[in-house]
């Protein structure tokens, strides 16, 4: 049997052991309570911009509506929808019969009257020779005074008739240009270079041009489109013309097309129906203005009426130390700020810094920290029985 003394030593060692045991495992976890007090973020090296956001759809910027300028049955429709057609292209045709009719009747017309001009012309002709025998004889009291005044009058109302000719082949020279120019209208042909996007009239049909010109198809130049961005009222401020910009397709985020701000259009996009809207109405509705962005699509990739993601760049910075926006204290607007940094995992300090550019998530670090140094974003939540 183990002597007492011995035992009693046993005993009191185990129990030291535990105890030191225990004293350890509570200091862990306070020194672990202590370091996950605060949320950090590291300070980084990353690109960074300040953006507007915008939506906006893809438009061609030169489209037309092509149209018909005379009334005919569509004899002949020349192309395609999705044609490329070349600037004077023969786009569709209207049955000619009745603008060919027209200019015939307008040609005889004025051959009838050059015809009569020339009778006319000889009558003046002889009405000119009487009365100059009539002033000859009266000089000499050869004639009587009633003669020498009905050749002098007969000789104004040839000439006057004259006059009426030449008038009324006037007017029928414009009537025969009218009609040429009816008859190339039932030609329809391009005014550019383009792409049949729409057709809206087919084959057989019957245009009536009386009172507005109908429309046969539309064609646009898809080589350069158009992005019209909706820009709230709230960003219009921080924009103007010449700034870069870039956009994505939906459907194709990760493909970036850069584009530059042509312009912004100086009333709102619902200026007409505010204008006749109710003031409840008015105030009511989100004001947003176009910006338009010019793109090159030498491809044809970008589509007529596709939405489009358009970031407007205010600023960038490349490789720029960055801390989020949440982790400052204080700004001022001079660019300076500070912030709480955790050093060695345990001790904070507030620390003055100098800011550049920033946007809703980050900020540039002009100077006043390192990279990889901790930032605290702020304090975690401890435990009750902490």
């Amino acid at each position: 049997m183990t002597p007492l003394p011995l035992r009693m030593l046993a005993v009191r060692i185990a129990v030291l052991g535990l105890f030191l045991i225990i004293l350890n495992a509570c200091d862990a976890k306070f020194s672990s309570g202590k370091q996950e007090r605060y949320l950090t973020s590291p300070v980084s090296r990353e690109s960074l911009s300040d953006e507007v956001l915008a939506v906006g759809s893809l438009q061609a910027v030169d489209q037309v509506d092509i149209g018909a300028q005379v009334s005919g049955q569509l004899k002949k429709l020349a192309v395609r929808l999705g044609d490329s057609v070349h600037k004077n292209q023969l786009l569709a045709e209207l049955d000619p019969v009745l603008p060919l009719n027209s200019l015939k009747a307008a040609q005889a017309r004025s051959r009838r009257l050059e015809a009569e001009r020339e009778a006319q012309v000889a009558r003046v002709d002889l009405a000119t020779f009487k009365w100059q025998s009539q002033s000859q004889m009266i000089s000499e009291g050869a004639t009587a005074r009633q003669s020498f005044e009905e050749a002098r009058v007969q000789l104004k109302i040839e000439r006057a008739n004259l006059a009426s000719l030449d008038a009324q082949i006037q007017e029928a020279q414009i009537e025969v240009q009218t009609a040429e120019a009816n008859l190339a209208f039932t030609r329809i042909t391009a005014p550019m270079d383009g792409t049949v996007v729409s057709i809206t009239t087919q084959q057989g049909q019957t245009v009536i041009a009386e009172q507005e010109a109908p429309v046969i198809l539309k064609l646009a130049n898809l080589s350069t489109m158009t992005i019209r961005a909706q820009v709230s009222e709230a960003d219009i401020r921080r924009v103007q013309p010449g700034q870069a910009a870039y956009f994505t397709a939906l459907g194709d985020s990760d493909t970036r097309h850069p584009a530059i701000l042509r312009d912004i259009e100086p009333a709102p996009q619902n200026f007409l129906a505010s204008q006749s809207g109710s003031d409840s109405s008015r105030f009511a509705s989100a004001v947003f203005y176009a910006a338009l962005f010019d793109v090159e699509n030498p491809d044809s990739t970008l589509r007529i009426g596709q939405t489009a993601q358009v970031h407007i760049l205010l600023a960038t910075a490349s490789n720029a130390l960055t801390i989020p926006l949440a982790a400052l204290n204080s700004r001022e607007p001079n660019g300076g700020a500070k912030v709480r940094v955790l050093e060695n995992h345990a001790a904070v300090t507030e620390r003055g810094i100098h800011v550049g550019i920033s946007n809703e998530l980050n900020a540039e670090v002009i100077d006043g920290l390192n990279e990889g140094e901790e930032v605290i974003l702020g304090e975690l939540q401890q435990d009750a029985d902490e």
